[in-house]
Formats: C-alpha cells, structure tokens, sequence
C-alpha cells in the first residue's frame, strides 16, 4: 500500500510539470494543430468552416508547418526539428533545406519560392498566442497580420 500512494505522489508531482501540450504524448506544439486563416491579409470576420477550410494560409500538424503563398497553387511544407514552449507560445526550429528551395504538399520543388515565413531566419518560426483561437508570427514580413483557428463544423 505505501508503494502505491508513494507511486501516486510521485505522478501528481510530475505530470503538472509537464509542458501543457505534452500531457497525454501530444507534442507542445498540439494546440496549434489544424488549418489557419489570415497572415497574409487580415483574417475575414465570420467565415464559414467550410470557406475557410477551402483556402487555409498554414497548417498545423504534428512533423510538418505549411504554408501558402501567393504566387503558388501548392502548400509550402516545413519539416519540425524543433518545437519548444515558451510562456508566450510555441519556437519551432525547421530541418534545414538544401539551395532556399522546398518542395510542395507533393514533394514537388518549388524553384524560387521562399522557404521560410519571412523572418529573420528561414529555419526558424515564433508563433505568439493572442487568444485562444488567434495567433501571431512576430517580425515576419510575409504575415503581417494576425490568423485566425479555421472553425469546426
């Protein structure tokens, strides 16, 4: 009986220590997971999940960040190396990629398309949580304004 309650103490003083993303093997960056809309123009007010889930701006998953852009019919990808909690909202570190060069949603390249989100580095990306459902990417020329959590519907 002591091995039990000490095994359960020893849980209780864990897992709130863990980052809150990470509860339950779901990686930090978990709450970021799903279609975005806005960055590149100001999100619209009241869209509809469905027009707004036809034309995502990023998307969120557990390996991957892509993007759109305005001079491609294709996603942009990224691949996560890193993703690490801040109090403010999530740093992720993307693999590098080879001559600036990445390829699409199919493993197409994109010859000439920017690789990163126009920050200062193009490996690296800050996404600041503005509210529950709205978040931002600081000192990034290509989303100057704020995106917005696609509903569900």
């Amino acid at each position: 009986m002591r091995r039990l309650s000490f095994t359960a103490m020893l849980l209780a003083a864990i897992v709130p220590a863990l980052p809150a993303g990470a509860q339950g093997g779901q990686p930090p960056h978990a709450w970021l997971f799903g279609t975005w809309t806005g960055g590149l123009f100001p999100a619209p007010r009241g869209i509809s999940a469905e027009a707004c889930l036809s034309q995502p701006v990023v998307i969120f998953t557990r390996d991957l960040v892509m993007r759109a852009t305005l001079t491609s019919q294709m996603f942009i990808q990224r691949v996560i190396e890193t993703a690490n909690v801040t109090p403010e909202g999530v740093d992720f570190r993307f693999a590098p990629e080879g001559g600036g060069a990445v390829g699409d949603a199919l493993g197409l390249p994109n010859p000439g398309q920017a690789a990163g989100f126009g920050c200062a580095s193009p490996n690296a990306l800050r996404v600041l949580r503005q509210g529950p459902n709205q978040i931002s990417f600081p000192d990034c020329k290509d989303f100057p304004n704020p995106l917005v959590r696609c509903p569900a519907r």
